[in-house]
C-alpha cells in the first residue's frame, strides 16, 4: 500500500486579479505552486501528480529539478476542480492502485507545515473514510441575506461550536475518491464532500493557521512573511 499527492492546478486564480494564473505568483524566489509541492513531497509519499490545464504554458517555464523523478505533470484538467482532481485520478492509475493512499493539496496552500501533514497521515492511516485537516472556527458567524434595497443584512448567527473550516490536505483511497467523485452531485468545493455525499463521515483532524489559502491579493503578504521565516 502505498501514498500519493495530487494537486489541481489548472484553474486561474480569478478572484486574486493577476496577470499570471495564481498557482504561478512568485512566492520567496519560487512559483506558489512550486512550495505547494515541496510540503508534499515528503517521505511517505512516493510521488506528486500535478494536474495542469490541457493548455498550460507556465509549468514548464519554472525550475522543477528538485523534485526530479517524483513530480509528474498531467494536462488533463477540466472546468471545475472535481473535474481536475477526478481527470487526475484516472491519468494516474497506471501508477496509483485503488487501496492507496491519495493525498489531494490545494496548489493555493503553499504554507503547509510538515506537522501538520504528519499529523494528517498518522491519524488517517488506519481511518476505513479517510480524513482532512481543519480548524475549528474561532470567530462569529453570519448568515446573510439582502433587503429589499440590496443590502446585507444579518439573518441570524451561526452555533460555531459545530463549525470547522476545511483545509487540505484531503486524504482518502485512490479508488474511493474516484468513485465519490464520478457520483457527485452539484459542484463539490472539496474531496470530502464528495465523500460525505456517499453517506460517510471523514475524520477531521485539526490543522494550524499558517495553511492558509492565498485566495485575496493580501494574502500574498502573509505567505510570503511565513515562507521567508521559515527559511
Amino acid at each position: 500500500m502505498s501514498t500519493f499527492a495530487l494537486i489541481p492546478a489548472a484553474g486561474t486564480g480569478s478572484r486574486i486579479a493577476a496577470q499570471a494564473p495564481k498557482q504561478y505568483l512568485p512566492l520567496a524566489g519560487r512559483p506558489m505552486l512550486w512550495h505547494a509541492v515541496r510540503a508534499v513531497c515528503v517521505p511517505p509519499v512516493e510521488s506528486v501528480f500535478v494536474v495542469l490545464a490541457p493548455e498550460d504554458r507556465g509549468f514548464e517555464k519554472h525550475d522543477w529539478s528538485e523534485f526530479d523523478g517524483r513530480l509528474e505533470p498531467l494536462y488533463c484538467g477540466g472546468e471545475t476542480r472535481r473535474d481536475s482532481v477526478y481527470n487526475g485520478i484516472v491519468a494516474a492509475m497506471g501508477a496509483v492502485e485503488a487501496d492507496d493512499w491519495l493525498l489531494v493539496h490545494d496548489a493555493a496552500r503553499p504554507c503547509l507545515p510538515r506537522k501538520d501533514l504528519e499529523s494528517l497521515m498518522r491519524e488517517t492511516q488506519n481511518d476505513e473514510v479517510g480524513g482532512i485537516l481543519g480548524l475549528p472556527i474561532a470567530e462569529t458567524v453570519k448568515n446573510i441575506g439582502k433587503d429589499e434595497g440590496g443590502v446585507h443584512r444579518i439573518s441570524r448567527t451561526e452555533d460555531r461550536a459545530q463549525l470547522w473550516l476545511a483545509q487540505t490536505p484531503q486524504m482518502f483511497r485512490a479508488g474511493l475518491l474516484a468513485q465519490a467523485l464520478k457520483r457527485a452531485r452539484g459542484t463539490p468545493t472539496d474531496e470530502a464532500s464528495a465523500v460525505e455525499q456517499m453517506g460517510l463521515r471523514p475524520r477531521l483532524v485539526v490543522g494550524s493557521r499558517e495553511n492558509l489559502k492565498v485566495t485575496w491579493p493580501e494574502d500574498l503578504a502573509i505567505a510570503e512573511s511565513i515562507l521567508q521565516g521559515r527559511s
